[in-house]
């Protein structure tokens, strides 16, 4: 997806920086065929878009991808020589891996099916072609002998790290939206049957049903569904819909950053992240369609990045430039020590809600 605060009913009115943590077609050249012409990839956006049309063509041959941010390269991994030329055909670069898609799916299959414990996260990593296991500091005894067990089983397709944090959804008791003795960090605004909403974490939008823009200040938002765990996000319906509610991030810098357009991340990208407790952190996407086992249960599907963020970030946005990617879901770790973070896809929350940026 820090400095001075802007005042918190520009937030909730016109902005969509506030976070709560309780937490056509592409087609491949033959192998015969010369290089395409095509421009490498402007932006991580349009390297995310690209390989997905490319690995949905290598079938059986796909392995995964990510973007080489200081090369701005779209990186393909492989498992034949064959589908090597075919990567190159479609503009990017190819790389020969072990493992394949398919094996790895597997194994995180496995994992979900004999080691979803709660503490435990996983995500595969395509720059070293494995699924990585994170278990943090509550997982021990039998159940860390039993996870241990599981992912040895899995040979060198997986392997398991231990975290000094803990996992968790992050929320707190801004700019932020109030509720219920809770806080949480507005992530984007939305239109849904032409009246505005905004997206925030599901987590949240499960544990209040009335917001504000200030701690018992008066109402400003109703929640109207959240989808937590499984998913993370919820949707809540402005009471004035005589207000226009533009999409548009809080910087904490006196500046906002408007949100025009959807996209879905890539492992490598530069994002930055918007939350009423910790404010702008930048970093990297780690990982991609990652499973966090929380306390309340398991949420799949998630964007890693390594950045930090700590209670009351929970909801916020996720974005890269003008583009909306993720709404702040959980964490392991603080912005003191350092941390890693999770989000839950805005595509899918869009789709899953009937809603569109404004």
């Amino acid at each position: 997806m820090k400095h001075t605060s802007a005042p918190e009913s520009r937030t909730v009115l016109g902005s969509a920086g506030a976070v709560v943590l309780i937490a056509a077609a592409l087609t491949l050249q033959c192998a015969q065929a010369a290089p395409a012409t095509t421009p490498e990839p402007p932006s991580a956006t349009a390297a995310a878009q690209r390989a997905r049309t490319i690995s949905s063509a290598l079938g059986t041959s796909a392995a995964g991808f990510y973007y080489d941010a200081p090369r701005n390269k779209l990186v393909v991994n492989v498992t034949t020589t064959a589908a090597v030329a075919k990567v190159r055909g479609a503009g990017a670069e190819a790389k020969i891996v072990k493992h394949s898609l398919t094996s790895l799916n597997a194994a995180r299959a496995t994992l979900k099916q004999k080691a979803a414990i709660p503490g435990t996260s996983w995500a595969m990593d395509p720059r070293t072609n494995q699924v990585v296991v994170v278990a943090d500091r509550t997982v021990k005894g039998d159940r860390l002998a039993q996870l241990k067990k599981v992912t040895a089983s899995l040979g060198d397709r997986v392997v398991l790290r231990q975290s000094a944090g803990t996992l968790r959804p992050l929320i707190a008791a801004g700019n932020a939206v109030w509720g219920n003795g809770a806080r949480c960090s507005l992530g984007f605004n939305v239109i849904r049957d032409g009246r505005p909403y905004f997206l925030t974490a599901g987590h949240c939008a499960n544990a209040v049903r009335n917001w504000s823009a200030s701690q018992g200040g008066p109402e400003i938002a109703v929640t109207e569904t959240g989808s937590f765990p499984g998913d993370d996000f919820g949707i809540a319906r402005y009471t004035d819909a005589g207000i226009a509610h533009p999409s548009r991030v809080d910087l904490y810098n006196g500046s906002l950053q408007p949100i025009g357009k959807v996209g879905d991340a890539i492992v490598g990208e530069r994002v930055r992240r918007s939350g009423s407790s910790t404010h702008v952190r930048t970093g990297d996407v780690t990982a991609v369609e990652v499973t966090a086992n929380y306390q309340e249960g398991a949420v799949d599907d998630l964007v890693q990045a390594g950045i930090c963020a700590e209670s009351g970030d929970s909801g916020g946005a996720l974005f890269d430039g003008d583009t909306a990617l993720g709404l702040t879901s959980g964490g392991r770790g603080n912005c003191l020590l350092g941390g890693e973070s999770f989000y839950q896809p805005v595509r899918e929350a869009l789709e899953k809600t009937g809603s569109h940026l404004g």
